[in-house]
Formats: structure tokens, sequence, C-alpha cells
């Protein structure tokens, strides 16, 4: 069964609106793992705009399932990380003041610093994803810059999955996310995916993608648990990628 990591960003940026500790992040993790989570993910940003650099360092000792930190690869950051040494980073090439990561690294022109980076990760003993777009040119950069795993950047297909109901025969994009995945299972490596993969789009994506070990989801996620309540929410989705 394909795993699914609970990014908890979004309760955190709940808490921080109104201040104080409500909700707890720390119990939010500990619940989320209670309730069937495979895996905890935090991508703290330079504003700790959602998640804080501390939580990152205080949720180490609690989570007992993965935990997944993912960001760009600061000094910051990178420092962070390898103190806290999860069980895996996600690099994204997300800018200092980005909303929410919307594009993949391209590894050809960024394949030294990938390289400098993967490699000071790994010596730590820490699993290393590169977030990447449906490219099937980019995956060999992945590979050659040391990468154990892709993260496949799925804001384009949640798009445009959403259009293919009333449009279905301009789903071509779906192509690149299958051809991308056996190019990157065919040179070993392990694939990854998220962003904006929710109830409605997940099954699809699932299915039709075989090699799929991992989905972090969160925004997505925490607004269905106003709805369903976050156990039964979590449930929900792991249902879903049932193999």
């Amino acid at each position: 069964m394909t795993k699914l990591s609970v990014n908890i960003n979004k309760f955190a940026t709940l808490r921080n609106a109104r201040g104080g500790n409500l909700p707890d992040i720390l119990q939010v993790a500990k619940d989320c793992e209670r309730f069937g989570a495979d895996g905890i993910t935090v991508h703290p940003r330079p504003d700790e705009r959602h998640i804080r650099f501390q939580d990152v360092r205080d949720l180490k000792p609690l989570v007992t399932t993965e935990f997944n930190i993912e960001g760009y690869p600061s000094k910051e950051f990178m420092d962070l990380v390898l103190a806290v040494k999860p069980h895996q980073c996600t690099l994204v090439p997300d800018p200092p003041g980005a909303i929410t990561s919307n594009t993949g690294w391209d590894t050809v022109q960024y394949q030294s610093f990938l390289k400098d980076v993967i490699s000071t990760l790994k010596k730590a003993g820490i699993r290393v994803s590169v977030f990447l777009n449906p490219d099937i040119s980019k995956v060999e950069g992945a590979k050659s810059a040391g990468a154990d795993r892709i993260e496949l950047y799925t804001g384009p297909y949640a798009e445009e999955y959403t259009k293919a109901r009333t449009q279905p025969q301009n789903f071509r994009l779906f192509n690149d996310y299958k051809n991308t995945a056996k190019e990157a299972s065919a040179i070993g490596l392990e694939l990854n995916a998220g962003h904006d993969l929710n109830l409605d789009n997940l099954r699809f994506f699932k299915l039709h993608i075989p090699q799929l070990k991992e989905v972090s989801i969160g925004h997505a996620l925490v607004a269905d648990a106003i709805y369903f309540g976050l156990e039964n929410t979590i449930q929900l989705y792991k249902r879903l990628l049932v193999d």
C-alpha cells in the first residue's frame, strides 16, 4: 500500500493566526499517527509563517512513523535538517516568498548544487527526495545528483483532472506523469507525489502509477477534516491508497 504522510503545516497556520498554542502542533502530529498516518511532513519556510523551526526540533522525538522535512536547502534549512536528522528530506526549489511549492527542480541546470546538498544529507543518513515536474528529461539528473527518490509535483495533474470531467480528450498531461514514473523506476529511483491531491483525484493517480511509494497531503486533508473529522479523513485517504 502507498504510504500517507500528513503535512501538518496548515494546522500551524491556524495556530499562528491567533497566537498561543491552539491547535497544539505536537498533539496534532501524535493524533495523525494514532489515526493511521504513515508519516508526518513539515515544510518550514524562512518567515516561519506556519511551521516554525522550533516545531521541527520539538517534533523529532515525538514522531514514531516517518518524519519528512521538505524545503529549499538554504544554510538555515540545512543546519536544521542535519541537527534533527529526519528519515527523509524532500528538496524543493521554492524562492523565499513562495506561498506554496509550484514547480520542480531543473536537475540539469542545478546538477552541481543538488549533488553537494544531497551528498551532505546522505552522509548524515537521511534519505533524499527531489521535487520534480512530470518531465522525463529531468529524471536522470535527479539520479546522477544522488537522490533516492523523486516527488512528482501533482499540481498540474490536479488542475487537469478537474477539467477532464468535461473535456476528457484533453487529459494528455497524465502521460507525462506515467512516463516520468516509469523512467524513475527503470533507473532505480523510488517515487513519491504531492501537491493538490485530494479525495476526488487521488485514487485515479494511485491506480495508474503503481510505482507510487508515498504521498504527502496537507491542505486538502485539513480542509476535509473540518467536515469529516481528522480521524475519519485520514482513514478516507488511506482507503484510496490500497493496492
